[in-house]
């Protein structure tokens, strides 16, 4: 039984200086930084390369949800690995997969080739988005997290505007492909900075025991559900066989799935989490902020592009007041929630701020004022910024450490699925909204010049145009399609948001912790030896509450010794 004193040895903890965790932080900075570049020197030229690659709204849409759905279906996969495995060699590993599938997509030559590799670069992204936070938690305590969280959120901040803008100018001087091999640089150089710098106390050794079972019902559902989301009522009627069959198949997998992770040893989405009321209304407010976090970030490029003429260097530009109030409510909110150790108000005026912003964004036209748009945006990335990150924040705060993967995880997971349904219900809607504003737009116009011609032979083939290409004739029922319908599929994300509003005003209001999760798992694995420690002995060993740490060690070692001398083996290896 000396072994028994193992675990709580190897999770201590040793205290950190500020210097100390800067330096532990660095290599997960450049990594999101990398994540975040990746994306955002991208999604101004997304129009420009659907353009480009002959794709119409559905392989736009697509190419947008592949990989969310990689992202949100490997997500809680990783999340529970990096409580069973290596957690920094799962961060490798992500950056890894998401550097070859950037890389790759820069070659593609179609939209099915581009939708197949983003699905390449969901998988890295679910694990840097899950692995990234559930490591700081390791280092970082919930209460100190704030001011730390608003010096990466402040270098986040520089990707995320920097990106567009870079990716603009990049697509506008060498081309779109150029945009995907920016990052593999400083994707190399967060590799190296992680194994340099990021040295993680070592967890209790636990039994590896993946649910394949779990994921392959999760996976094949939670697709398919997509799939019939994205053709219905396009490449099949509704009503149709193909769709009652998609849908079921969809839902027995789904029902299976729940079924199954009641009875697996190392469920994905461990079903015990939702009997904690913190975690079940952070996932509710979390489907509801996702919608509208993965709305924004789709459509806006579409509607500066697409509704407003907008090069793609412009619309980087354009963006620039939904990443400031992003951005800057984040850094601002972490700080203030670190000073004061509260939380609830913060996030309650961001939601309702998001229910507002998600509002104004249906009021927006193709001619609408940039400053009220500009307004419209502000006002949605505060809300935005308020919220999402402070969610995870509050689920680590309330979950038993061992725990914190699973719980970490399943929040973004929830968040990432209702952020691939929304945007694909949102762009099917689009799509359908677009081609009938288009066709009454064009009743009865006949095309007077040969350019005029040409437009509206590639308008019929149903691809996403280049809109500051075509005649201005023809352009400005182009825009106005698309700036009402963009503003339409906003209706979706309005009810969701006051969802949100509702979920985040129940939620408990717990103080935040003072202990880091490596911190608590050294003390949940001291109370265990503790409490074996009496059964075998059959004595109770007093409280350690009123211990300081090397007391608390002492009295562990101690307990442990006994238990080793009363309950030792012989030779030949049986119990005496």
């Amino acid at each position: 039984m000396s072994a028994a004193a193992a675990p709580a040895a190897s999770v201590e903890a040793p205290s950190r200086t500020p210097r100390e965790v800067f330096v532990a932080l660095s290599g997960l900075i450049v990594t999101m930084f990398v994540a975040v570049l990746s994306g955002t020197v991208v999604s101004t030229s997304m129009p420009r390369i659907i353009a480009d690659l002959g794709g119409d709204q559905a392989a736009y849409t697509w190419v947008i949800t592949a990989s969310l759905l990689a992202t949100a279906v490997s997500t809680p996969i990783w999340g529970k690995l990096a409580d069973l495995v290596n957690r920094k060699v799962l961060l490798q590993v992500a950056i890894s997969l998401f550097v070859v599938g950037t890389a790759i997509a820069g070659f593609a030559q179609d939209t099915t080739t581009l939708i197949a590799v983003r699905v390449i670069q969901g998988l890295g992204a679910g694990g840097l988005m899950s692995l990234v936070m559930i490591i700081v938690a390791l280092i970082i305590s919930p209460r100190e997290r704030g001011k730390y969280m608003g010096v990466v959120g402040g270098i986040m901040a520089v990707a995320t505007i920097g990106g567009p803008l870079l990716g603009g100018v990049v697509t506008d001087a060498w081309g779109w492909r150029a945009n995907f091999f920016l990052p593999l640089p400083l994707a190399i150089v967060a590799l190296i900075l992680i194994q340099i710098t990021l040295h993680l106390p070592q967890m209790p050794k636990r039994a590896v025991k993946i649910d394949y079972a779990g994921a392959a019902l999760m996976a094949v559902g939670v697709s398919l559900l997509l799939v019939w989301v994205t053709l219905g009522g396009s490449e099949f009627d509704w009503s149709s066989v193909t769709s009652f069959v998609m849908i079921g198949i969809a839902a027995t997998c789904i029902i299976a799935f729940v079924v199954v992770e009641f009875f697996v040893a190392e469920p994905i989405v461990p079903m015990a989490l939702f009997k904690n009321r913190t975690f079940t209304l952070a996932v509710v407010a979390s489907i509801a902020i996702g919608v509208a976090m993965f709305a924004t970030s789709v459509f806006l490029a579409q509607y500066f592009q697409l509704a407003r003429g907008a090069t793609p260097t412009e619309s980087g530009l354009m963006t620039i007041p939904m990443i400031v109030g992003q951005m800057g409510a984040s850094i601002l909110i972490g700080a203030l929630i670190s000073r004061f150790g509260k939380w609830k108000g913060f996030m309650v005026l961001g939601a309702s701020l998001t229910i507002a912003g998600t509002y104004l964004m249906t009021t927006l036209r193709y001619d609408t004022d940039y400053l009220w748009v500009s307004a419209a945006m502000v006002v949605l990335g505060a809300g935005l910024g308020m919220v999402m990150q402070n969610l995870t924040l509050v689920v680590q705060n309330d979950t038993p450490a061992t725990q914190l993967g699973a719980a970490s995880s399943n929040v973004n997971f929830f968040r990432s699925i209702a952020g691939t349904i929304g945007v694909t219900v949102m762009g099917s809607l689009l799509a359908t909204q677009v081609q009938d504003r288009i066709t009454s737009g064009f009743a009865g116009f006949v095309p007077s010049t040969p350019e005029e011609v040409e437009a509206m032979q590639g308008l019929a083939g149903g691809a996403v145009p280049n809109v500051h290409e075509l005649p201005d004739s023809i352009r400005v029922i182009i825009e106005s399609a698309y700036g009402h319908g963009i503003a339409e599929v906003f209706w979706i994300a309005v009810p969701l948001a006051v969802l949100s509003l509702l979920a985040i005003a129940f939620l408990p209001n717990t103080s935040l912790s003072t202990k880091t999760a490596a911190e608590s798992l050294a003390d949940e694995a001291e109370d265990a030896v503790i409490d074996l420690a009496e059964a075998e002995i059959g004595a109770p060993v007093p409280s350690a509450e009123s211990f300081d740490a090397a007391a608390r060690r002492e009295l562990v070692s101690t307990a442990t010794g006994s238990v080793a001398s009363v309950g030792g083996s012989d030779g030949s290896g049986a119990r005496r």
